[in-house]
Parts: C-alpha cells; sequence; structure tokens
C-alpha cells in the first residue's frame, strides 16, 4: 500500500469551512500519480511508452470532515484481475488515525495510438515499473 500526506489549504475549503468535495478527487490523482512516480512511472515515461491511465468510474464516501491545517494520508492500494480495467481503493486517514473518506475507482491504461484500453494493464505496468510491490503486482 502507497500513502502520501497532504496538509489541507485554506483555499481548498468550501462555504462550510471544510474541504470541497472536488478536492477528495484532486488528492486521490496525486496519491496515484506520487506511487506511479514512486514505482518508477513518471508521467514523461508512461507517454514515451505511449500509455496514460485513465478513470473510468469513481465513488467517494465521505465520513468525516476535513478542515485547513489538517495533515491527512491519502493511500491506495491496486486491485488487478483479469481483463482491461483494475480497481484501486483509496483512504483518507487524518494524522490521529481517523478516516474521513474512501475513495473505489475503475481505471485502465489507455493505447495514446489507437485510443483504446490496453488488454492486460498489469502485465504492461509490471513490464514498465521498477517497484512492482508499490503496484501492488
Amino acid at each position: 500500500m502507497f500513502t502520501v500526506r497532504i496538509v489541507v489549504r485554506g483555499y481548498e475549503l468550501d462555504t462550510q469551512g471544510h474541504l470541497n468535495q472536488a478536492v477528495y478527487l484532486q488528492y486521490a490523482e496525486h496519491a496515484r500519480w506520487e506511487a506511479l512516480r514512486a514505482a518508477g512511472l513518471p508521467q514523461d515515461k508512461l507517454i514515451a511508452a505511449g500509455v496514460g491511465p485513465v478513470a473510468l468510474e469513481v465513488t467517494i464516501r465521505y465520513l468525516r470532515e476535513l478542515r485547513g491545517g489538517d495533515e491527512v494520508d491519502v493511500s491506495l492500494k491496486f486491485l488487478w484481475g483479469e481483463g482491461k480495467t483494475f480497481r484501486i481503493e483509496q483512504r483518507y486517514t487524518k494524522a490521529d488515525g481517523t478516516v474521513v473518506a474512501e475513495l473505489a475507482s475503475v481505471g485502465g491504461l489507455l493505447d495514446l495510438e489507437t485510443r483504446r484500453l490496453v488488454s492486460d494493464p498489469a502485465a504492461r505496468f509490471r513490464e514498465l515499473s521498477t517497484d512492482h510491490a508499490l503496484l501492488d503486482l
């Protein structure tokens, strides 16, 4: 499981003083890209290989609020199956251990030339990455 810590910034808050719902998606995206980067797959390497990850479906469950200055750990776990898609489970946890949100998503790996999903994304990630464990491969 990969985790990145983020501090909630004041400009990310809504009128009720808690983290705006759309920012949860940005935090999730940031954590996913950081995991890929740490696994040896920065964006430029993926583009050079002719592929790019895509989000196909996202569901967020909000459990507690995050306020300005809170520190939140955004973790993620890849769940690989068969076929063209994979799942990612993400959890947002405050520094005190309180789980504030959970995100479940379905993703794929897009062939940038054909604009179609790669048939075996796990195999392609395994081929390109340097740290398979960070991608749960």
